[in-house]
């Protein structure tokens, strides 16, 4: 990028600032270790630069590149100053799980049974046991690595579904700054950019025909989180319209072996390794509460509804049937599925599934609010649904970090905690599924960048 160029640039400048404060906001962070004053600001920078690497990998010129610095050293700087916040999850698991880890030898601690997340994350944990800087601050900055290789994933996805080269520079833009995609890594200290991640660019090498890698990438998520099976079916219709090759897919179960390798090399059971799932799956059921601050279908009952034990499992069905109902469209009209469609069909999986099933937290609709994030970004018209999902999924964000509901409604002695959530996730469902069938109603386009 030449220099002259660059100084002439009011945003470049303003960037240069922002994330000079980003990196001092790390300099002086509490509870911060003398080495990791240097360690986390020169981590958080590098992860800047991994993004402007990322961007010119792409083949976007000096000129592309230098229009989003700025938004990615607002997103620095906004993570930065989350880093310190310290949640009752990060309190009372992950910093007792990574304390395990420390205790009992790092590494050689993998075969206990600790942690109730799958072990490529453990993995992680008893790596940052050996760091020398604060395990909160190790934690946000493997969710922020991802957070930006899910900006990349949107960029790559949109490049499948649009010709244009300025769209996918807005979709890497706005996944950067979409407030849930801040809130979960920087400031909760969740991971669910990581499964995330790996989801959106799975999805992104199977409509640009990396069919080998697309299984690769989609079992990695699955390795990390139980949610990606979310979207996983998706796979299936792909599959049968020949997008990606059944030769690949025993590459799925090889690359989920090999994430669990290293810990079945530690000594750890096979048992334990591959019941993880069904244990947190047990953890919700025995809370004894159907919904988790999500703006799922159980947002939409009163306050305190006493649901029978029927109700779980009829929800359950409910999704099934739902999944069902995409996957059998898409079969259906397979010759019309084209980039779009498939996209859609994602988001659509990613946000019904969850809507329908009980025991869902409210950080499960994730994956569904960053593909439509990205879709909006292809075809503005459709922003509203991506607006009404992420100020939903927010609702059960505030509802976790601030202790207290923010829709709250109450009509005729009756209240509602989530209702505005409900109804919003409701619309944006509803959107996207009207958009899926607009699109598989029309001819089949070819993928873009691709012929015929």
């Amino acid at each position: 990028m030449p220099a002259s160029h660059m100084k002439r640039s009011p945003q470049f400048l303003t960037g240069i600032l922002l994330a000079g404060l980003a990196a001092l906001r790390c300099f002086v962070l509490p509870d911060n270790t003398p080495l990791g004053r240097i360690l986390v600001p020169l981590a958080l920078l590098g992860l800047g630069w991994l993004c402007l690497w990322l961007l010119r990998r792409e083949g976007y010129e000096s000129a592309a590149v230098e229009k989003l610095f700025l938004p990615i050293a607002l997103a620095l700087f906004l993570r930065a100053f989350l880093l310190p916040h310290a949640t009752l999850d990060y309190q009372d698991f992950l910093s007792q799980w990574v304390q395990y880890f420390r205790d009992n030898g790092g590494v050689l601690a993998l075969k206990d049974p600790v942690g109730n997340y799958n072990v490529p994350y453990l993995y992680l944990l008893a790596l940052l046991s050996y760091l020398p800087i604060p395990d909160l601050y190790g934690i946000k900055l493997f969710s922020i690595l991802f957070d930006v290789l899910l900006a990349w994933g949107g960029l790559r996805l949109a490049k499948c579904l649009t010709g244009s080269k300025e769209t996918p520079l807005r979709a890497f833009a706005l996944l950067l700054l979409l407030p849930t995609v801040i809130l979960n890594g920087s400031c909760w200290g969740q991971c669910d950019s990581v499964w995330g991640a790996l989801c959106v660019l799975a999805l992104a090498d199977a409509l640009g025909g990396k069919s080998a890698r697309s299984f690769v990438l989609l079992a990695l998520a699955f390795a990390f989180k139980l949610q990606a099976i979310f979207l996983i079916p998706l796979w299936l219709p792909l599959l049968l319209a020949k997008r990606v090759k059944w030769k690949h897919l025993p590459l799925f179960f090889v690359s989920f072996f090999a994430c669990i390798l290293p810990a079945l090399l530690f000594g750890k059971p096979l048992g334990e390794i591959l019941g993880v799932y069904v244990g947190q799956a047990s953890d919700s059921v025995g809370w004894q509460t159907v919904n988790y601050n999500s703006p799922s279908v159980f947002s939409l009952f009163p306050y305190n509804t006493e649901f029978g034990p029927a109700a779980p499992k009829a929800a359950i069905v409910l999704a099934f049937l739902f999944m069902l109902a995409v996957l059998a469209l898409l079969l259906v009209r397979r010759g019309a599925a084209d980039n779009a469609a498939l996209a859609l069909a994602g988001a659509a999986l990613s946000l019904g599934i969850p809507f329908f099933l009980p025991y869902m937290h409210e950080r499960y609709f994730f994956l569904g609010g960053v593909l439509l994030a990205v879709w909006a970004c292809v075809q503005p018209r459709h922003a509203p649904a991506a607006i009404a999902a992420e100020l939903a999924s927010l609702g059960g964000y505030h509802a976790y970090l601030m202790k207290r509901y923010i829709m709250t409604i109450r009509l005729f002695g009756i209240s509602w905690a989530q209702l505005g959530e409900g109804l919003l996730m409701t619309f944006a469902l509803v959107s996207t599924l009207a958009a899926l069938v607009s699109a598989l109603r029309a001819p089949a386009s070819p993928p873009a960048g691709r012929k015929r």
